[in-house]
């Protein structure tokens, strides 16, 4: 009898799933800050009806979902996918998501009913202490609308996380617009009529078309659902061992984010407004960057080790980490100086306070970009623990320096994102000594020597960057997005031209990378059609 054969995976190169990913996460980035910037044009910061209520309305759902579901859609999940589809057993492979699809579903439809029942005393007590009685109806009202979205986006994290095993990116990749564009479109349906909470509606009906996108995936991908739950299965029980450790893990991360939102709340009104804002910028350039490479390389990194290959994984790990660095880099600096431009381009309310609470962040956007893809080291690993015992770690600082720093009589609200930039810079500094006690060879000379290349660059990009913002001041009547917009453009502009062009200079193989793609396109004969 002869032997079955595996079946054939189309294989996709990484750097067309980044290309991918990174081009869907930044329209998806780009259509997050159109939201944002609506929300704020057309709902105030302060009184009855201020935004807070609706920034403060997503934490305890976030919470939830993140804490219960999300660990598992990934770093718990994925690696063990990724065997079974190496042996060539899809139908297996699909039995292993739809067991946790079932299970999840039982526990997050619980927890929905949850957050229905409970939601006014988990704002009172929880999230925002103080609010007045409209803006505490307002926060209520919203959640409770949302209350079901972490059972859809569980369903749908369930989906995707599969389809990213088999190398399907695109659907993964394009449903949060979909539920972007429905948040901006209850802005218009329903500001004249029940006002801000209309945007817990659009949040709403925005997971159910996001699922929908995400469902469409399914099609030729062999799925298979049976409704059980396979609690004796070994690969199913590895995952339950990881999945507490990972869900704590991105448990803490929010409660992080709940610790942040209620210390704002005691700054006064408006401040939840401000630094979520602040919050939203910085959150932009991680997406974009960390979490879509990272995303990306993630299933070749658990191949490679399928693969008994480890060798092959440290190589792509490094490879991948150093050009992280080397974007990361110039994407922090210009953040830093282009803060004003920015949140006066994109919020035309407050900005001052978003700027000044987003330049504290630009630290923090370097190291958790750096964060998405060294976690990732030992996800693939299946470590779970190290990762969760760091995070613990962080959130004691978190809310040790947050009830230091960001009191009225310290540095207020610049002092919450002052806080995330140092736990930010901490956790991957205490990550990285950990991977090198493990790995003595992860880091070699050569990787050393491209970060110090690295390091002599950007100082030529932070000189550029200083010098285009004293050559484009920003104005005190600078505003619209031809005068905003064409400075900003330029002073990226230029850093990034510098910081590739002296990339080339000091030899680093990113650049070199980029101008042989560059030399192709430009110098590749046009085949003619007769």
């Amino acid at each position: 009898m002869a032997a079955p054969t595996k079946p054939r995976v189309r294989k996709i190169s990484l750097g067309n799933t980044a290309f991918l990913l990174v081009s869907t996460a930044f329209f998806g980035q780009l259509l997050g800050l159109v939201r944002t910037k609506l929300v704020n044009a057309n709902f105030p910061a302060v009184g009855p009806g201020s935004t807070d209520s609706y920034f403060a309305a997503f934490n305890i759902p976030d919470f939830f979902f993140f804490t219960l579901a999300a660990g598992a859609l990934g770093v718990a999940f994925m690696p063990v996918l990724a065997d079974r589809l190496n042996r060539g057993d899809k139908k297996g492979m699909w039995e292993l998501s739809t067991s946790l699809l079932n299970l999840l579903v039982i526990i997050m439809a619980g927890i929905s009913l949850i957050i229905f029942i409970f939601a006014q005393p988990l704002v009172h007590y929880v999230i925002s202490p103080n609010l007045t009685p409209q803006q505490l109806h307002n926060t209520v009202t919203i959640m409770r609308f949302l209350a079901l979205n972490p059972l859809l986006f569980t369903i749908s994290g369930v989906l995707t996380a599969t389809q990213q095993t088999m190398g399907r990116f695109f659907f993964y990749a394009v449903s949060p617009l979909v539920y972007n564009a429905t948040i901006i479109a209850s802005i218009y349906i329903f500001k004249h009529n029940i006002g801000l909470v209309g945007l817990g509606v659009g949040a709403l009906v925005g997971a159910f078309l996001q699922l929908g996108v995400v469902a469409l995936g399914l099609f030729n991908s062999g799925f298979y659902w049976s409704p059980k739950i396979l609690w004796r299965n070994s690969e199913f029980k590895t995952i339950l061992r990881q999945l507490p450790p990972r869900s704590l893990d991105q448990g803490i991360d929010q409660v992080e984010s709940i610790v942040q939102t209620h210390f704002a709340r005691r700054l006064g009104t408006g401040y939840i407004s401000y630094y979520n804002n602040a919050n939203t910028l910085s959150t932009a350039p991680i997406l974009l960057l960390g979490t879509a490479i990272s995303t990306a390389a993630f299933p070749h990194m658990n191949n490679r080790l399928s693969q008994g290959r480890p060798d092959l994984f440290r190589k792509e790990f490094l490879k991948i980490l150093r050009g992280m660095i080397w974007i990361a880099a110039p994407v922090s600096i210009v953040s830093y100086f282009i803060r004003g431009y920015l949140a006066r381009l994109i919020f035309s309310q407050n900005s001052p306070q978003i700027a000044i609470i987003f330049g504290f962040l630009t630290l923090a956007i370097f190291a958790t970009i750096l964060y998405t893809l060294i976690s990732r080291w030992f996800y693939s690993q299946k470590d779970t623990i190290t990762p969760l015992l760091v995070s613990v770690f962080a959130v004691v600082l978190d809310i040790t320096l947050v009830s230091i720093l960001a009191r009225p009589s310290t540095y207020g609200m610049s002092g919450l994102a002052i806080t995330q930039s140092i736990v930010a810079m901490s956790e991957v500094a205490i990550l990285s000594v950990i991977m090198v006690s493990r790995d003595r060879r992860l880091f070699d000379f050569e990787f050393f020597r491209s970060i110090g290349r690295i390091v002599s660059v950007t100082g030529f990009s932070a000189a550029a960057g200083f010098l285009m913002i004293q050559f484009l001041p920003l104005g005190i009547n600078d505003r619209g997005i031809v005068t905003l917009g064409g400075k900003l453009l330029l002073i990226c502009g230029v850093v990034v031209v510098v910081h590739v062009t002296m990339s080339a200079l000091f030899g680093l193989d990113e650049a070199k990378a980029i101008f042989r793609r560059l030399r192709k396109i430009i110098l590749q004969p046009v085949k003619e059609q007769f």
